[in-house]
Order: C-alpha cells, then sequence, then structure tokens
C-alpha cells in the first residue's frame, strides 16, 4: 500500500488535475469541464494524503475504495488516477477516440476505477454494500464516494444515507462536491437541498463543512477518526469551472469544447492562478 508521506503536495497535484481537464475538454469531443474543475482539490487530497491505495495493485485486498458516483467529473478522475501513477498521462489521449478505454464517464476497466458510474444518485447506496462487505469480511478498510449535489435530488441517496446510518457503518465516507449547479441551473431554484447540513444530521451522519478548495481544510476532514457508529459527510463548498474565470459559476461549463482560443486562454488563466 502506499501511504501519504512521501506524497507531493495536493495543492500541486490539483493544479496538475485543472490542466489535464483544461487539455481534454479541448479535444475533438469535448468534455464535463465545470464539474470535473470543482473537483480538482477534492480529488487530489484523497490520492495524496488520505486513501490507502497501491497504483501497482490496483486490486489490493486491503485497499481502500473510492467511488466517483458524480460519473459526469470522470476526466477529472482520470487526472488524478494519472498522477497517482495508476496508468501513465501519454494514455490520456486516447480519450474520446474510438476504441479507446476512457469515455466521458468511467467504468471498471480502468485501473483504479472500481465501479462504473454515471447513474446520478446510485454511488452512495454502492458505498453501502462496500461497507457492509468490509464489515464482514473483518477487513480495516474505508470506503469513500464522491457525489455531486444535483443527485441529491434523487430518492435513493436518502435511502442509503437511511440505511449507512441504521448499519453504523462508520468506514463510509461520502463527499459531497456543492458547486450548487447543475446542467439546468442553481440547485437551490430547481429542487432546493439546504439546510443541506441539517438533513445529512437528520438522517444520522456526522457533518463537516469545509472549503472545497483548501486541500488543508479537505485533508483536516477526511483524516479525523469518525464518530464511532456513524457514517460521515463532508460538504465541500466549491465552485463549478473553478480556475476558469470566463466559465466559474456558471451551468454553461458543464459540458464544453473548447476552441483553440479558449484552450489557450484558460491555460493561461489556471497558470496564472498557480503563480499567485
Amino acid at each position: 500500500m502506499t501511504t501519504t508521506i512521501d506524497a507531493p503536495p495536493a495543492a500541486g497535484t490539483a493544479a496538475r488535475i485543472r490542466e489535464h481537464v483544461v487539455n481534454l475538454c479541448a479535444g475533438p469531443e469535448g468534455g464535463h469541464l465545470g464539474g470535473s474543475m470543482s473537483l480538482a482539490e477534492i480529488l487530489a487530497t484523497l490520492y495524496t494524503r488520505v486513501l490507502r491505495v497501491d497504483p501497482l495493485d490496483p486490486a489490493s485486498p486491503g485497499r481502500d475504495v473510492l467511488l466517483l458516483s458524480k460519473g459526469h467529473g470522470g476526466l477529472a478522475l482520470y487526472a488524478a488516477l494519472t498522477e497517482a501513477g495508476f496508468f501513465p498521462a501519454d494514455r490520456l489521449a486516447e480519450y474520446g477516440r474510438p476504441g479507446g478505454e476512457f469515455m466521458a464517464h468511467p467504468h471498471a476497466e480502468i485501473p483504479g476505477v472500481e465501479m462504473p458510474s454515471g447513474s446520478l444518485g446510485h454511488g452512495l447506496a454502492l458505498a453501502v454494500g462496500f461497507g457492509l462487505g468490509f464489515r464482514l469480511d473483518g477487513a480495516d478498510r474505508r470506503c469513500f464516494v464522491v457525489m455531486g449535489d444535483g443527485e441529491l435530488q434523487e430518492g435513493s441517496v436518502w435511502e442509503a444515507a437511511s440505511v449507512a446510518a441504521a448499519q453504523r457503518l462508520d468506514t463510509l465516507v461520502a463527499v459531497v462536491d456543492r458547486n450548487r449547479l447543475q446542467i439546468t441551473g442553481a440547485t437551490e431554484t430547481i429542487d432546493a437541498l439546504e439546510p443541506l447540513a441539517d438533513r445529512w444530521s437528520a438522517f444520522g451522519w456526522t457533518v463537516r463543512q469545509v472549503d472545497g478548495h483548501s486541500c488543508e481544510e479537505l485533508e483536516a476532514a477526511l483524516t479525523e477518526p469518525p464518530a464511532p457508529g456513524r457514517p460521515t459527510v463532508v460538504i465541500a463548498h466549491t465552485v463549478k469551472g473553478k480556475g476558469i474565470p470566463f466559465v466559474e459559476d456558471q451551468p454553461r461549463s458543464h459540458y464544453a469544447k473548447l476552441g483553440e482560443r479558449q484552450h489557450a486562454k484558460a491555460l493561461a488563466a489556471l497558470r496564472r492562478g498557480a503563480a499567485s
């Protein structure tokens, strides 16, 4: 298993994740830009500071499990996996190509991807299954599930949340990418989620709220020991399209095909942000 002792700084990894995502969205198929950019620090912190995984042995029986429930953040996951060493960066050139394994939504043939995702609202139920399996095996393992806030409008999420609490699955951690936007607009004008923290707490979960673009806050929340018998949710407040001023906090960033000028402009913005 890898450890975090010699891991690269999470913030630097997040910056590289964003550049990968922008480059992929400049390809012939474009990609889910906004929701991938808001995930960068979340995934960077998980892979550099939190998860017990081995990129040389992705199926190691003692590994922690990460499920990306918001499958439209797949580009960020691919970027995080290549930064973590699961496969070389040049494989990302397969994205969107005929016969390539890298698609808009991730699937389990890709090293490091545990389950196919994209059917929103299913990830938490799958995570509950992993948590119950760990218990039956007597395994010292944890399951992390990264969710979008829009998918919290699905009833299956709250069924799974109820079961997780009833089963006292304290090895389960949900991370909500709370960027407040979904493809058709603001979550609070479509099907309001607030008071979101109170809702999770009412279902029996320990709730931690953080700045989802602060690797330090994310690491503290994700490594703090769980309350015995209670699953944990980390509500990470983020900005959709983070790092690219001309699409930040806009629903139109959900899927984008960047032209040559937009690609160059986006990369320049990211590099200015990384240097500041």
